[in-house]
């Protein structure tokens, strides 16, 4: 399927931002970096990610407002329309030489989210989706994996690491799930951890704690791929409470018993 002038937007500002990444990421060593807080790093490939990405975008969709992890919220003229932005999901694996981050991007018209990307340029992987239009890695069809039972799955989460709350429910909420899957694993994204499930490499993705513009595009993906993503109350105000549950709908009703009785 031909790529829409919106999607080939989204993709050239991304690829166009990846470069400084892709440079910077093969001299990681060298990178300066300061300190947000207790294990939350911004780098100066970041900050020159979001910029390259805010320009590119703003050319190409004149007076779009955008949500974006360091900047915040810069309001344009066009209320109705809003890019959210992560320049670079996965900054710690980043900084330690871990080929598992990416560039996500997302577009909110009316506040609903109605396309998303998600890239890893290490990998050269693309993952993208418009409402109604399906999900695509580097252009092949994806879909959500079809497995029924939670005792196949593979799930993937995220760890509330030092200085973020949460830790004792996670703990608890662990415990639960590793006694009912196959496997679960960690990658340190959350785009990256979305954008996967809708490829069908893992069975469902749960989280806390997090921000809209690390699912944002995710969310998009998932649901084009055919899944169902909820907030961890079975709601969709995943970007307002910070948590979400993406899988297919068996699995998903079955890990959503799991947590509500950790």
């Amino acid at each position: 399927m031909p790529a829409s002038a919106l999607m080939n937007v989204m993709v050239g500002a991304a690829r166009k931002a990846s470069r400084r990444l892709i440079r910077d990421f093969n001299e990681v060593e060298q990178l300066q970096v300061s300190v947000k807080g207790p294990s939350d790093f911004v780098s100066q490939a970041d900050l020159a990610c979001e910029k390259t990405l805010h320009e590119e975008l703003s050319k190409a969709r004149h007076g779009y407002s955008f949500l974006m992890e360091e900047q915040g919220l810069v309001e344009g003229p066009d209320k109705t329309h809003r890019w959210i932005i992560d320049p670079l999901d996965g900054t710690t694996n980043f900084l330690h030489g871990i080929p598992l981050f990416a560039i996500s991007i997302a577009l909110e018209r009316e506040g609903e989210i109605v396309a998303g990307m998600v890239y890893n340029p290490v990998m050269d992987e693309y993952f993208t989706a418009e409402k109604g239009k399906g999900a695509f890695l580097n252009d092949r069809r994806i879909r959500i994996a079809g497995r029924k039972q939670l005792e196949d799955a593979v799930v993937v989460t995220g760890i509330p690491h030092r200085g973020k709350s949460g830790h004792v429910q996670f703990l608890k909420e662990e415990q639960a799930m590793m006694k009912e899957v196959a496997g679960l694993r960690r990658t340190g994204s959350a785009a990256l951890d979305l954008a996967w499930v809708a490829a069908g490499r893992f069975d469902a993705y749960w989280e806390r704690g997090i921000q809209a513009w690390d699912m944002a595009a995710g969310i998009i993906l998932v649901r084009e791929a055919g899944g169902f993503v909820t907030d961890l109350d079975c709601d969709t105000k995943m970007l307002d409470k910070g948590h979400v549950l993406a899988a297919n709908l068996p699995i998903h009703k079955a890990m959503l018993k799991v947590l509500n009785t950790a």
